[in-house]
């Protein structure tokens, strides 16, 4: 059999010899489209193309492969150890060490044993890494690997496949690589998962976003800027000290954007989870012959009912006057303590009144 003829894979999918794996994958997976073989059927020539991509993506996309090729050129295979596959028109374009060798070579054919026929009428037929025939059409296998049209904008979790929608785990476990088995050569499990995820495997990024108690009562929103890019967060009524609002695929590259906010102290309220805490100061006549008394909330005033004999530091709890919760419905409580002002600088007639209810109370020694 004639030796195949020298291909250029850099010619091939169009980008130069400094291209990045990046760069590398964004021509491949446009060309494979364009070319694939449901779009023109009964195209030998567009075959023969789609078969030429695949090949030059294979080994380009596989940093070993591609500096051997860099080096050597058309006799990059001879000086690999992983060899060339099965001879011929069925070499394998993922080889060795792709995290996709297990689906082996294939070639365009007729209606052979062992071959499946793909939509528009192409008939492929794929062998296994060990040589032995497999089954599956490769318009099944392309489409579980890019999915539809639609897909291929962003739902990196899933692909399209014959059966329907087919997350990463199934993905790799019919490849054989899921569990807790062995590491492929290209780095197991983990590593062909951070190749198909791209971007997405990276951590999000994380800003913090500081607001006031009365921000975190009513809701806010706050503008992040981020490469140049401004973005204007919503914060929910509620949010706290710690809490997280995140943006799926808003940061640079694609990444998830995570606001944490921190709550500002402030000078009147003290937060407590989804309640409230603040000091109010009555006078000795408030506290000894009760009264109703003014209270400020983050909702407005309220009239707080303080019965006769109210000793220092009690707390009320006002129901529903704290925060509203940041997840989930209702709100907290206010709890209002009180302090007790004694007055000063008392007159003569004053002490001498004071004298006498003293002792007309006649008050046990709280210290016994």
């Amino acid at each position: 059999m004639a030796t195949p003829e020298f291909q250029d894979y850099y010619k091939t999918l169009g980008v130069p010899r400094t291209a990045t794996p990046a760069d590398i994958k964004k021509a491949f997976r446009k060309l494979a489209r364009e070319s694939h073989p449901d779009k023109h059927p009964g195209d030998k020539a567009a075959e023969r193309r789609f078969k030429a991509i695949n090949e030059a993506n294979a080994v380009l996309s596989d940093a070993g492969k591609r500096a051997k090729y860099d080096q050597f050129g058309a006799d990059w295979e001879a000086y690999s150890r992983a060899g060339a596959g099965a001879p011929g028109g069925g070499r394998d374009p993922f080889g060795p060490g792709s995290p996709f060798s297990g689906f082996g070579g294939f070639r365009a054919g007729g209606g052979g044993a062992g071959g499946t026929t793909g939509r528009g009428g192409v008939r492929f037929e794929f062998r296994s890494a060990g040589g032995t025939g497999g089954g599956a059409a490769f318009s099944d296998f392309f489409h579980m690997m890019f999915g539809d049209e639609g897909a291929a904008s962003g739902e990196p979790e899933r692909f399209a496949g014959a059966s329907g929608g087919e997350s990463i785990d199934e993905l790799l476990a019919r490849m054989g690589m899921s569990g807790g088995g062995s590491a492929s050569a290209a780095g197991g499990t983990a590593g062909a998962r951070s190749r198909i995820h791209g971007a997405a495997a990276q951590p999000p990024i994380e800003v913090t976003a500081e607001i006031s108690l009365e921000e975190s009562f009513h809701g806010t929103s706050r503008i992040v800027e981020l490469d140049g890019r401004r973005l204007e967060v919503t914060i929910p009524r509620g949010a706290g000290t710690g809490s997280r609002i995140k943006l799926t695929g808003k940061g640079p590259g694609g990444r998830d954007l995570v606001v944490v906010t921190k709550l500002k102290p402030h000078s009147v309220f003290t937060r407590r989870a989804d309640d409230l805490e603040r000091e109010v100061p009555i006078t000795l006549r408030e506290a000894l012959l009760g009264s109703e008394i003014p209270v400020s909330t983050l909702k407005g005033r309220v009239l707080l009912k303080v019965p006769h004999g109210t000793q220092n530091g009690r707390a009320f709890r006002l129901k529903g006057q704290g925060m509203p919760r940041f997840k989930g419905e209702g709100t907290g409580d206010l709890l209002v303590r009180v302090r007790v002002v004694l007055p000063t600088d008392l007159t003569d007639e004053a002490k001498a009144a004071a004298t006498a209810l003293a002792d007309l109370i006649d008050q046990p020694d709280p210290r016994a």
